[in-house]
């Protein structure tokens, strides 16, 4: 009689459909030996709502709030990517007040997205008062934003040729007091997290991106320059006020999670740097020389861009009468395609439109470039053979929201 013999098969298990560390609805099934990964497979497309199809039916103006739905974290980023994307498909260049302002807006919500998915990724990996200090600074943010837009998330006010109104010098009183704030939190979090030992130990050499990987899958951001590519748009392809403020990018040459925090970490110490510069940029120079200068115009009497080959509209006409067919038929433009890159928070972002041959007010086909379609796609080669307590982790420090992934 011969012994019993046990047979011993992998496990198959469902991570997901919903999950803390994603911002949004993620499935993964999970091939398991043990509490090894064995394999995974990302499902995705469970958020789906056709968001760029329905964009091919707006105006122009009319499709600027799906870029906030996209990323609802980076929302300005989104917004200003695309405006600028509108903007060049007539080749219309902002007055130099509107993109400070813009970039103001944009390192604040860089700030804001870096202190989510730091704070976020330490609650998942059990600390909890980072994840309070964080948000009690993203608060003061919301509020700055409700007080100049009236919303604190989906504001839609980055738009095509500038902004939804001009913010007076007033509103950003606080701005001062909250750059100095925000420092001081920023470093207290680092204080309690950088040289934690359960910190490191769940971070360090977990999740390593190596340079083949993250060249076959075509990432960017936080994460290619955690490799030390020092792939900055900001600093490669400067847009709006970019090319004017001084920053530093930071490199790390380890690809773990662990530096990937401390470059976030690092990048919200600089955008507090840049949020400064633009400041002194708006308190000292005398952009209110033109009084009008944050409208469409030609001349302080006349707010009408000087296209008149592209527009409907005949070019002696009033003003207000301007105004509401700008509002209701849109911008008509000729051109037939543009493509536009931006060093968003999770990574490099761009939007592809395609117009129709004769002139148009609404995009024929428009495509957004979202960085973390492409870090998923990579995810099955950066969490082999580890445990499966660190895909967590992993899924934190790259910083995920599947509204762009999914669309």
């Amino acid at each position: 009689m011969y012994g019993s013999f046990k047979k011993i098969e992998n496990m198959t298990l469902n991570f997901g459909p919903q999950h803390p560390a994603a911002h949004g609805v993620l499935r993964i099934v999970l091939v398991l030996s043990g509490e090894m990964l064995e394999k995974i497979d990302v499902h995705i497309g469970l958020l789906h709502r056709g968001s760029e199809k329905l964009m091919e039916v707006k105006t122009f103006l009319q499709s600027l709030p799906y870029f906030d739905r996209f990323d609802y974290v980076s929302t300005l980023y989104l917004e200003g990517l695309y405006s600028i994307s509108v903007e060049k498909l007539f080749d219309y260049d902002v007055p130099m007040r509107l993109k400070f302002i813009r970039t103001l807006l944009m390192e604040l919500n860089r700030i804001s997205n870096h202190l989510l998915a730091v704070c976020c990724g330490a609650l998942d990996v059990g600390a909890m008062n980072p994840f309070l200090w964080g948000f009690e600074e993203r608060e003061k943010l919301m509020e700055f934003y409700e007080k100049i837009s009236g919303a604190r998330f989906h504001s839609s006010f980055l738009r095509p040729c500038g902004i939804a109104q001009d913010i007076e010098m007033s509103a950003m009183d606080g701005l001062d007091k909250f750059v100095h704030q925000c420092l001081l939190r920023i470093c207290e979090i680092e204080t309690l997290l950088s040289e934690s030992r359960i910190w490191k130990q769940r971070l360090v050499d977990v999740g390593i991106i190596s340079y083949p990987l993250s060249c076959s899958h075509a990432l960017s951001g936080v994460l290619m320059r955690g490799i030390g590519v020092p792939w900055d748009l900001r600093l490669v392809e400067p847009f709006d006020a970019y090319s004017i403020v001084d920053f530093n990018v930071p490199l790390s040459s380890f690809g773990d999670s662990y530096s990937r925090y401390l470059m976030r970490a690092f990048e919200m110490k600089e955008s507090l740097r840049i949020v400064q510069n633009c400041l002194g940029w708006l308190n000292t120079q005398n952009f209110y020389s033109d009084k009008n200068s944050i409208y469409l115009k030609t001349s302080i009497d006349d707010f009408k861009l000087s296209v008149p080959d592209r527009f409907s509209m005949e070019t002696d006409m009033e003003s207000l009468i301007h105004h509401f067919k700008m509002g209701t038929e849109g911008i008509l433009v000729e051109k037939e395609e543009v493509y536009c890159s931006f060093e968003a928070p999770k990574g490099e972002t761009s939007v592809y439109i395609v117009t129709e041959e004769d002139v148009s007010n609404i995009p024929w086909r428009i495509r957004l470039r979202a960085p973390g379609f492409f870090t998923l796609g990579a995810l099955s080669g950066v969490t082999e053979k580890m445990l499966i307590a660190d895909l967590v982790s992993v899924i934190s420090s790259i910083d995920l929201v599947l509204g762009e992934v999914d669309r």
